[in-house]
């Protein structure tokens, strides 16, 4: 069976040593989408580092992103997958907007050893 869609972000994002990777399944809990995926990257050029290799992978599978956005900032770049949604942030906009604390009621996804 492939892994899953979120998956292949998550190792992407490990590929270019994202700290912090955190998978939130937000399945009936909101309607626009199922799983988050939310990473940091040290500094702006790494946050795109990261944005830019899950868009490759992904590419690779066949998933093009619905939209993106906040890449020229590289604070916070959110690629919309549908199912998913990537979220890189700089430390500073991670803490500042902390989606985990905003998502609590979802569930976190384990993340298999590569």
């Amino acid at each position: 069976m492939p892994e899953p869609s979120w998956l292949s972000a998550v190792r992407a994002a490990e590929e270019k040593q994202a700290k912090d990777i955190v998978v939130l399944d937000l399945t009936g809990i909101t309607s626009f989408t199922d799983t988050f995926v939310i990473a940091t990257g040290a500094n702006s050029r790494q946050v795109q580092a990261i944005s830019d290799e899950v868009s490759l992978q992904l590419k690779k599978r066949g998933e093009l992103p619905v939209s993106a956005e906040g890449y020229s900032t590289a604070e916070w770049i959110l690629v919309d997958y549908g199912d998913f949604i990537v979220h890189v942030f700089s430390p500073t906009a991670r803490e500042y907007y902390d989606l985990e604390r905003l998502w609590r009621n979802a569930k976190t996804l384990e993340i298999p050893a590569a």
